[in-house]
């Protein structure tokens, strides 16, 4: 039986923060120890944190290394695998891969096409291999207005490993892009639009959403109940679309554009994700809400890193010391997206839980990774 000893480390506890060793014995941790002393054959962690592997439950990182540049697409298996990599380098041992269902197939283009079934299988087929460093399940982002919703999601089942769908509705004008200014730098700036080809742009995405809205957002639902994923909602910018949210049975809610937003979920007992990179920049790229806001209101729940690997552990940092409790700022990236998903074995140092966990050394007020283990087994 092979044991790992990290001593002399600050151990970042569900609700409290020690001076201690942590001990992990086949895939699970062992026991805690209050103290500094360092036994024989122990890391000596020499005061750096020691704390649970990050959860990451939304993320466009895979994204990004399929399509490095606008028009280039990389192998499939090699951006999944770096994809993989990157997230462990930054301390994240589980993480909800996001792939969108509902595709835009008469607009032309091929970012626009069906992908994520395709996907997922590759993603699966590499966990089964066993080549894949850190856990992975998937988040399937159910884009409301679009044309192959139904069709796409009815391609999963409850075997896939699907932890998370979100409800996703990008019609111009709602929610994360009620503006239609901001909406149109980001459009044209991406996909070299003119200004009338905006505005068809904007005129065929409203009809589209009057006409398959309604179904799409009930096949969603109900096909998450199916495969038996949480359901989340995602921009809601008003009390009402909160409300309609809370309805629908969402668990969390990612990324309210709004104050009032936010506090309608508190109202509804919806927990609330805010993106790091948000709070780290100090302010939404968007013209949304502060997630520093929100913090400060009480209001903030869970991070993600979303388009910035690193920014997860950064931001947990940060909140830690804006609101004095760093238990509480790394709750955001660990135990609170594990209950909020349901993953009730990992996301906290207690002993019995699944050894995910992480070594940091504090540079400043940010951080650099100095080990992480997944299940026992070092994998950084």
């Amino acid at each position: 039986m092979t044991e790992t000893i990290l001593a002399n480390a600050t151990l970042i506890l569900p609700d409290e923060v020690i001076r201690g060793t942590l001990r992990m014995t086949e895939g699970r941790i062992s026991a805690i120890d209050h103290g500094s002393a360092v036994p024989a054959g122990a890391i000596d962690c020499q005061g750096d944190l020691v704390l649970p592997g990050l959860i990451e439950l939304h993320t466009d990182n895979l994204e990004r290394h399929i399509q490095p540049r606008p028009k280039v697409n990389w192998p499939h298996q090699a951006a999944i695998l770096a994809h993989d990599s990157e997230l462990a380098s930054v301390g994240i041992t589980t993480v909800f891969d996001a792939l969108r269902v509902g595709s835009a197939v008469s607009g032309g283009g091929s970012e626009h096409g069906e992908y994520a079934r395709a996907m997922a299988d590759e993603i699966l087929e590499l966990r089964a291999m066993g080549a894949l460093k850190i856990s992975h399940f998937l988040h399937l982002r159910a884009e409301v207005c679009s044309e192959t919703l139904v069709t796409e999601m009815a391609k999963f089942g409850p075997g896939d490993r699907i932890g998370i769908v979100s409800l996703m509705d990008h019609t111009p004008g709602e929610r994360q892009f009620r503006d239609l200014e901001k909406l149109r730098e980001y459009v044209c700036g991406k996909h070299g639009l003119s200004d009338e080809g905006f505005a068809d742009h904007v005129a065929s995405q409203r009809a589209l959403r009057e006409r398959v809205g309604p179904l799409h957002e009930a096949t969603a639902v109900a096909e998450a109940r199916r495969y038996g994923a949480v359901l989340a909602s995602h921009d809601d910018t008003t009390a009402g679309q909160v409300a309609v949210s809370a309805g629908h049975g969402a668990h969390f809610a990612e990324f309210p554009t709004t104050s009032e937003a936010a506090r309608a979920c508190r109202d509804h007992g919806i927990r609330v994700m805010m993106g790091a990179p948000n709070l780290i920049r100090g302010g939404s790229h968007s013209g949304n809400v502060a997630a520093a806001e929100l913090a400060e209101a009480g209001l903030l729940d869970i991070l993600s890193s979303d388009y910035v690997p690193s920014s997860l552990l950064s931001g947990a940092l940060l909140l830690g010391d804006l609101w004095g409790d760093m238990a509480r700022g790394i709750s955001t990236v660990t135990r609170a997206p594990a209950e909020a998903t349901g993953l009730d074995d990992r996301g906290r140092l207690e002993p019995g839980a699944r050894a995910d966990v992480i070594r940091v050394a504090r540079i400043g007020k940010g951080a650099a990774l100095r080990g992480a283990w997944v299940q026992a087994n070092r994998i950084a």
